[in-house]
């Protein structure tokens, strides 16, 4: 009688399981565009909901949250912000009982009459339990966007012209064509060497479109630039000038 038990509580539990369909795309999107709609108004409710609470968070500034920071750094604008994020380029893998999301976040926002973009790129992992789809797991990064273009001091171009040495045999060359700022790398033969543009984001702080990072340049005692210095994540790397 044990075993007939056992079995028809096992073949209960698969037809339990049978009627419960997967989670669909359409419903994982939804429920993730509710998340980002209740932020502006800080609504906590849908983030208790649909995140467990054994969860993780990991946000673009390299935080990570366990369910009751994330939820307490829900709160509403303060006065004179709005705001909206919308979901874009949607991938989704479902397998039994984890379901994996991945996609853009769009987010505008107003900050007393000034609007403000930004992208990024999320992926949360949502799990079945008890019936119940929550995220475990989420994961966020900000595309890279170039900054605003300033302007320069075009007077300041010819103490900028030279070479620039790292190592032996790698070297920069900033040179000014048609009244514009470049920069070329120049590094063993085999490589392909590589010009771009230096454009300015204040009259002295420029960068590459496309890179991050900024390049800006040391001026000596004699009030010649005698170092450019690739500053990348707020860290230095120095050329000194050769010629």
């Amino acid at each position: 009688m044990k075993l007939i038990f056992a079995v028809l509580c096992l073949l209960s539990s698969v037809l339990l399981r049978a009627a419960d369909p997967p989670i669909t795309e359409q419903e994982l999107v939804r429920r993730t565009q509710e998340l980002y709609d209740s932020i502006v108004s800080g609504n906590q409710a849908p983030w208790k909901k649909y995140f467990a609470d054994d969860c993780t968070f990991s946000d673009e500034k390299g935080r990570t949250f366990d369910k009751t920071k994330l939820v307490a750094d829900i709160t509403p604008f303060p006065a004179g912000y709005s705001g909206a994020i919308k979901i874009d380029n949607v991938i989704s893998r479902i397998i039994g009982d984890t379901a994996i999301l991945s996609y853009d976040a769009n987010e505008t926002e107003t900050i007393f009459g000034q609007n403000l973009k930004a992208r990024y790129h999320m992926t949360d992992t949502w799990l079945r339990r008890n019936g119940d789809w929550q995220i475990i797991a989420s994961q966020a990064h900000r595309y890279y966007e170039d900054p605003a273009i300033g302007k320069a001091d075009e007077k300041k171009f010819p103490d900028y012209i030279g070479k620039y040495e790292l190592a032996p045999g790698q070297t920069r060359t900033v040179a000014v064509e048609n009244e514009k700022l470049f920069i070329e790398r120049n590094s063993n033969k085999e490589e392909q060497n590589k010009k771009q543009q230096l454009l300015p984001e204040t009259s002295d702080l420029f960068f590459r479109k496309g890179v991050e990072g900024r390049i800006l340049f040391h001026y000596a005692a004699n009030s010649k630039a005698d170092s450019l210095i690739d500053r990348r994540n707020n860290e230095d790397v120095i050329w000194h000038r050769v010629k």
